[in-house]
């Protein structure tokens, strides 16, 4: 064993003595360019660890700013979409507002151009039965408003006030299936009664089967119910049928939508006599 081990301390100590040998030899023999051949090596060596460090660096690198950078992209996107967001809600808001000053401006118009005293009310409720359609203003009895008093709107008739309080009042439309009103055909000037439906249609009674009507005229308030003034729209015909006797199975399509009521016009006096002047300020 013990001759074993000097062999191999021998072959290792042969082998330094040998690599030595080398290193001084490379030391002292050049290259062609004229550098030392081992100062050549060792710069190669060292050359290639710095070109795959500054390559690990420079991923690394490029890497962390590309983070940075897809974070700020990331909180500009968010900013954007906020911003995006706040700016919808901003339009939905000058959209309602602009159809609200729309509301105002013909319920201002139809105000000029009706004789009789109005005052204007905003709808503040509705009714949830089927059958018996009402809707609640902001208006009552403390702004003058009576039973019976018509309600209008720029489109045409919208019912009457059936219950005022000081400051609130309940409509009845003229779509509920216990309204009337007092109507004639606008062309044939042919006069009837116009009965609401509860399921927001009209239909049209009382009519003698020899009066001139057809699918398409419009039907206006003839007055002499003394509830709604003469001459505002109801609606027009969709379909006649004709029996013995009187008309019947009259379907008149009304003017006003009466799902999308917002603000009304309530009738608060009758037209004034000719020589006096309208009285523009209620």
């Amino acid at each position: 064993m013990a001759l074993l081990d000097i062999r191999q301390r021998t072959g290792w100590l042969f082998m330094a003595v040998m690599v030595a040998h080398i290193v001084l030899i490379s030391a002292q023999v050049n290259s062609r360019r004229g550098v030392p051949l081992l100062e050549e090596i060792i710069f190669g060596s060292f050359a290639e660890v710095q070109r795959a460090t500054a390559q690990v660096v420079g991923n690394v690198r490029e890497g962390w700013q590309n983070y940075f950078a897809l974070q700020q992209i990331r909180r500009e996107n968010e900013d954007l979409k906020q911003r995006v967001a706040q700016l919808e809600i901003r339009l939905q808001q000058e959209r309602a507002e602009a159809q609200q000053t729309r509301t105002l401006q013909q319920l201002l118009s139809l105000r000029e151009v009706t004789a009789p005293t109005t005052t204007g009310a905003n709808v503040i409720g509705a009714s949830a039965d089927a059958y018996f359609r009402t809707i609640s203003i902001d208006k009552g009895t403390s702004d003058g408003l009576r039973t019976d008093m018509a309600v209008i709107a720029p489109a045409g008739v919208v019912g009457r006030v059936i219950l005022p309080a000081p400051r609130a009042a309940k409509v009845q439309l003229l779509i509920d299936r216990n309204a009337a009103a007092a109507a004639m055909i606008e062309r044939s000037r042919a006069q009837g009664i116009v009965l609401g439906t509860g399921t927001g249609g009209l239909t049209m009674a009382y009519l003698p089967g020899s009066a001139d009507i057809k699918v398409g005229d419009r039907v206006v308030t003839s007055g002499i119910d003394r509830i709604y003034p003469k001459g505002f729209v109801i609606g027009q015909i969709e379909s006649v049928q004709r029996g013995t006797g009187e008309l019947n199975g009259i379907v008149i399509k009304p003017t006003v939508d009466f799902s999308s009521l917002e603000a009304v016009l309530v009738v608060t006096g009758p037209p004034p006599t000719p020589d006096a002047p309208v009285d523009r300020t209620k």
